[in-house]
């Protein structure tokens, strides 16, 4: 019997959402069987089903208001608040499909509790600095982290670590959503920049429109309206820029192994593409890569170092942060569902040549257990 006849794929999603689309035309591409879809929304109302031998792969909960109010209880979708909320709803419908599925003979394709893991910032970046890979500097990495009760925590914290600059992030966010860039200065000057906007009677709302707050009241009583939902600060490091746009990458790695790659760009420090960035140049920046004196395989592999320090998730998107000039990098972010790169093909050599990141996903699911790699290389931190 042939892999694509025996492997009988089902995904747990939102069925009108296009990643669900996208990895069920990949799955038929490949010849697989139809992929059943299980609605984020019977997970969380418990009337989820599983069949035995089926191999599952489990999908982003977003883009649906619906699934966003049973998991932050909000009752609008542009609202930025509730993010704590959310975790730990959605970390519990996780913990117990993976019981489902196990009861059923089914299997996940990733591991719940490294999903878990990723959607909490402070320990993605303790996991990520324990294992060497750098990262910016921050005072609130790992679970033993200090908690940031509001903008005197944060303020406290930035003096202490001698951060001036730094990324103010909802721990359990995504998307940018409720990220501030923050600037202090001599004589208590204070700006952010951001795309929260702040509603007169304080709610927050995630907006497409990034905007600049300049008084540390204004920075101060959005920090602390964001604070409940839990915090993280790191440093705010200088990026490469191209055609004078801050510029990083976004990297797709698959079974271990950099498949995808994409430069995202902005006048902004926020290059997020729902924001205004705008995909960049890769070619260029291999040439500058190259030209500062480094290797565009070595970046690559540190998205895949990044990648390794989760061995049961078998695809995640890497913020990689280039430095200044293009000789360093660190990562700013693993993301579990960090593939939606529509129409990219694979990067030469990785194996993914013509295919997109979802054709991708499924050929390594074909391939049976994730297999390990390794590219020798050494990293340093900005």
């Amino acid at each position: 019997m042939s892999p694509a006849a025996s492997l009988r794929p089902a995904v747990v999603g939102n069925p009108a959402d296009r990643r669900v689309r996208l990895f069920q035309d990949a799955a038929r591409a490949a010849g697989l069987p139809d992929v059943r879809v299980v609605p984020w929304r019977d997970v969380l109302h418990g009337r989820a089903r599983f069949l035995a031998g089926e191999t599952v792969r489990v999908d982003t909960p977003g883009e649906d208001a619906a699934v966003d109010r049973l998991l932050r209880g909000a009752d609008d979708p542009a609202r930025v608040e509730g993010s704590r909320r959310w975790y730990e709803r959605f970390t519990d419908a996780l913990a117990g499909l993976a019981v489902r599925a196990g009861e059923a003979g089914a299997t996940l394709v990733d591991d719940p509790a490294e999903t878990a893991v990723l959607f909490d910032k402070r320990l993605t970046h303790g996991r990520l600095r324990a294992a060497g890979i750098p990262v910016p500097d921050s005072p609130t990495s790992g679970p033993a982290a200090p908690a940031v009760r509001g903008w005197t925590d944060a303020r406290a914290l930035m003096a202490q670590a001698g951060l001036p600059r730094v990324f103010v992030k909802l721990a359990h966010g995504s998307s940018a959503s409720g990220v501030l860039a923050v600037e202090t200065a001599g004589g208590g000057r204070v700006q952010a920049t951001t795309s929260v906007e702040r509603a007169a009677d304080g709610r927050l709302f995630n907006s497409l429109r990034v905007r600049r707050y300049r008084t540390e009241r204004e920075v101060a009583a959005i920090v602390d309206a964001l604070a409940p939902d839990g915090l993280h600060l790191e440093r705010w490091l200088p990026k490469a820029a191209q055609h004078g746009r801050a510029a990083d990458l976004r990297v797709v790695v698959v079974d271990g192994r950099a498949t995808h790659a994409v430069v995202r760009t902005s006048r902004s420090p926020m290059t997020n593409l729902h924001l205004g960035g705008a995909r960049g140049d890769l070619a260029a920046a291999r040439d500058a890569i190259t030209a500062a004196g480094g290797r565009f395989q070595d970046a690559l592999a540190v998205c895949e170092a990044a990648a390794a320090a989760f061995p049961g998730t078998r695809c995640v998107g890497v913020d990689l942060l280039p430095g200044t000039g293009w000789r360093r990098f660190a990562v700013g972010e693993v993301n579990a569902f960090g593939d939606l790169l529509p129409g990219l093909t694979g990067l030469p050599g990785s194996g993914a040549e013509g295919l997109d990141t979802y054709a991708a996903q499924v050929a390594a699911l074909l391939r049976g257990p994730r297999p390990r790699h390794t590219r020798s290389t050494e990293t340093s931190t900005p």
